[in-house]
């Protein structure tokens, strides 16, 4: 038990379960956004801080509830008695404010549901977290300023003028749009993010007539895991201790880098192919493109990802991609 603070690494699968439960009891809670060290251990980004003075629960009921989240969560939440370290103090302006997430996503007409399953599986089986489905037929109608965060998967739907300004207004105000794969693509078209892409040229010569379907079938990513390299002092790769990731990626949407370079904290190799199939034209084209862009927009923030980071709910090694987008959003 503290009467100081205690201390979440981000580094844990569950961290974001735990996270969810002490935001949702009403108790404060910040990201550090840099690396510190305190009683002989670094502390890297993305820890969590509780402090124990000017919280809902008093001393000894924070240790409780906190002792048992950890339990629930299979992680540990140290205590400490000081706040001076070595690299931000406790009480640095490095340490961010988390608001407590209202989760929506979109489901229906023109939403992939299988991705979508994917998502909710994540949120409500693995984290506990509620997610609010919101249907294509009645999105129109639905008050948006209930949600912090709204998620668009896989899509093939067309964004009404209506339902362009209604999320543009959203964003603006505050709220956290994230999109993956073709949703990507639909956010661009309709003026919500600025993306440059890359389109690969297809030269189709010397192909048969009985060829052609077996060439253009080939031209597609179905289903590869390519290597990517990651800034982890960037908000979105909180809790990674690698600076490579792999990635399943099942499009060919080519995002160009950002000119500034702080901007692209995720980005393909030079040498990016780990396991699958891939075209020698797709594979030049992938080389040092960028899978995640965020960009501002008011108050609010547009994110995106060309990959599926739940893919078939086996993938855990994304995942926290996603759960980054959700809690850290402001701070990027």
């Amino acid at each position: 038990k503290s009467s100081y603070a205690y201390l979440m690494e981000w580094n844990e699968y569950y961290t974001p379960k735990a996270l969810n439960l002490i935001l949702q009891k009403g108790i404060r809670a910040k990201v550090g956004m840099k690396q510190f060290y305190l009683n002989d251990k670094n502390y890297d980004y993305g820890t969590i801080l509780i402090t124990v003075q000017n919280q809902s629960l008093n001393e000894e009921e924070l240790f409780v509830f906190l002792n048992d989240v950890a339990q629930k969560s299979n992680l540990k939440i140290e205590s400490v008695v000081t706040g001076l370290t070595v690299g931000i103090d406790l009480g640095s302006n490095y340490f961010k404010t988390i608001d407590k997430p209202s989760i929506a996503m979109l489901v229906g007409n023109g939403i992939s549901s299988y991705d979508a399953g994917e998502i909710w599986h994540l949120f409500d089986q693995r984290y506990q977290m509620n997610i609010t489905k919101l249907d294509m037929n009645y999105l129109n109608k639905v008050d948006l300023s209930e949600y912090t965060t709204i998620i668009v998967t896989n899509t093939s739907f067309k964004m009404e003028e209506s339902l362009t300004k209604k999320m543009k207004d959203w964003v603006q105000n505050g709220g956290v749009l994230i999109g993956f794969e073709n949703a990507v693509k639909l956010f661009a078209d309709n003026n919500l993010i600025n993306l440059e892409f890359i389109t690969p040229k297809v030269d189709a010569k010397n192909v048969s007539f009985e060829e052609k379907e077996d060439f253009f079938g080939g031209q597609k990513i179905s289903g590869t895991i390519f290597e990517t390299t990651l800034d982890r002092s960037h908000p979105i790769n909180f809790g990674f201790s690698s600076e490579k990731l792999a990635l399943f990626r099942t499009n060919e949407i080519f995002i160009k880098p950002d000119e500034k370079s702080f901007n692209n904290p995720i980005k393909y190799t030079e040498m990016p192919l780990l396991s699958g199939y891939v075209s020698k034209r797709n594979l030049e084209t992938l080389k040092n493109t960028v899978p995640f862009q965020v960009k501002r927009n008011g108050a609010g923030r547009v994110i995106v990802f060309t990959d599926n980071t739940n893919f078939r709910g086996f993938w855990y090694g994304t995942n926290k991609l996603l759960m980054n987008a959700v809690f850290f959003a402001k701070e990027m």
